[in-house]
């Protein structure tokens, strides 16, 4: 049985409630029980499902939304000082917990499975989830996207393994104490709160210390940033060690990915035996998650041959790859890629799905930090597509950087040979992709923002041509 309801959460208050991880936590503390309430920027779908649960969800920061007998206050790391509920709750003494230490009281007294990496974490933590519940172990769990509709983000499960996407863009995966941590790569990514690669391998490195004593690390053997973290980790039997990949010394050796159009099948030698299975979602990449949840879920004693087929099961999360719809014989796409080596991975797993088919990215950069570090990086992986329209930099919680625009993304783009129009007027997008596609192409928005929103009205304006 799961454990009961922390009584100092019984009567929550969430400040931006309808973010993936937020409502998340939000969606698992009412299913235990919980009156909690929250507020939001705007209305969403996210919101209105939270509503259907029994969460009081208002839209807009007003001191008057927090009610004076809520017990803690769970803010995140976007959440400024000066939010009006925050200093609200400063008058009146309320508690005042980060997402992260929500989510480790909501592990105490489960089997945690934590997935770490600078990207693939919502897509493995969803297959774990995914797969798990296939098996029948109702496991619980947190991830940072929605699997098939809006709150599908998280569970509150009657099992005992709780399966997390563990965030290290923060730091706040320190707080997590796994049985079993997964660790995909390790790259230099938040560029607001890393400065070096040095600082990136001794924040993994706290991270796969908090493993309990007797867990398990499972880390790629592919990636030279995690070979080097785990070269870094201390010596002796406390936690063990179960590396995977292509990587001939790996334990969990992937043998082979053979693309099946949308689909891969992958083959891969675990403990002398061979097993293949289907993985739903196109790319090497995606491949590799889904072998990093067959060794985590292995590590707690799931049967490998009944994993492997469980994991067939996954169909994708919103927003990674996901088939957004088809009109006038174009496809469009939506993919979550917002860091070079995220954006090159997806492009090349479309463009070995797609065959001979023309591929074009609308791309929205996402936080001027990133794209001062990484604007070049990502212009050069913009050049694998046919033809691109860059937009603005989407924000979030960052202000502009004098200089940093766009801009650093096309000219990189254009110097390495691609393609790529500046569009500045989102509302510009569906007309201009109408008139450079044609049947059999296939359209990618991709970026961390809200350019996710532009997939309908290109699909819209595409019917027209019919």
């Amino acid at each position: 049985m799961a454990p009961g309801l922390p009584t100092a959460m019984d009567r929550p208050h969430f400040i931006g409630i309808g973010g993936a991880g937020m409502s998340g936590i939000a969606k698992i503390l009412a299913q235990r029980g919980a009156a909690v309430a929250g507020s939001d920027a705007k209305e969403s779908a996210t919101a209105e499902a939270l509503r259907a649960l029994g969460v009081t969800v208002r839209i807009g920061h007003a001191a008057g939304h927090l009610a004076s007998d809520a017990t803690c206050v769970v803010v995140s790391s976007a959440i400024r000082e000066d939010n009006p509920e925050l200093a609200r709750a400063a008058e009146l003494g309320i508690p005042v917990v980060h997402r992260s230490d929500a989510l480790a009281r909501l592990m105490d007294g489960l089997r945690p499975i934590a997935v770490a990496g600078t990207h693939g974490k919502t897509t493995t933590t969803s297959m774990l989830a995914v797969s798990l519940s296939t098996l029948g172990l109702n496991p619980s769990y947190a991830i940072g996207g929605d699997l098939d509709e809006p709150g599908s983000n998280a569970l509150h499960g009657e099992g005992e393994i709780f399966v997390a996407e563990a965030d290290e863009s923060d730091r706040s995966f320190h707080k997590y104490a796994p049985e079993v941590a997964i660790v995909l790569n390790v790259e230099l990514d938040h560029h607001a709160n890393y400065a070096s690669m040095e600082e990136i391998y001794e924040s993994f490195g706290t991270f796969a210390g908090r493993i309990v004593d007797g867990g398990t690390l499972v880390i790629t053997a592919d990636h030279e940033g995690a070979r080097e973290l785990t070269r870094r980790l201390p010596a002796g039997d406390r936690v063990r060690v179960v590396t995977y990949g292509e990587s001939e010394d790996a334990d969990v050796r992937v043998l082979s990915v053979v693309p099946q159009g949308l689909r891969s099948e992958v083959t891969v030698e675990l403990d002398g035996s061979r097993l293949t299975f289907a993985v739903s979602v196109p790319g090497r990449h995606y491949a590799h998650n889904a072998v990093a949840a067959l060794a985590a879920g292995v590590a707690l004693g799931v049967p490998a041959d009944e994993l492997a087929s469980a994991l067939a099961s996954y169909t994708g999360v919103k927003r990674r790859l996901q088939l957004k719809g088809e009109a006038a014989g174009v496809q469009v796409v939506d993919s979550y890629a917002h860091h070079p080596t995220e954006m090159t991975a997806d492009l090349e797993a479309m463009r070995a799905a797609a065959g001979d088919s023309r591929i074009f990215v609308v791309f929205q950069p996402h936080l001027f930090s990133r794209t001062q570090e990484l604007g070049k990086e990502m212009g050069q992986a913009l050049s694998l597509a046919d033809a691109s329209l860059v937009l603005d930099v989407y924000p979030a919680r960052e202000d502009p950087v004098p200089g940093v625009t766009s801009e650093l993304v096309v000219e990189a783009a254009q110097a390495a040979g691609a393609h790529v129009t500046p569009v500045h007027d989102t509302a510009q997008v569906p007309a201009l992709m109408t008139g450079m596609t044609r049947p059999g192409d296939l359209v990618l928005t991709m970026g961390a923002g809200d350019v996710t929103d532009l997939g309908p009205g290109i699909l819209a304006r595409l019917s027209k041509k019919l």
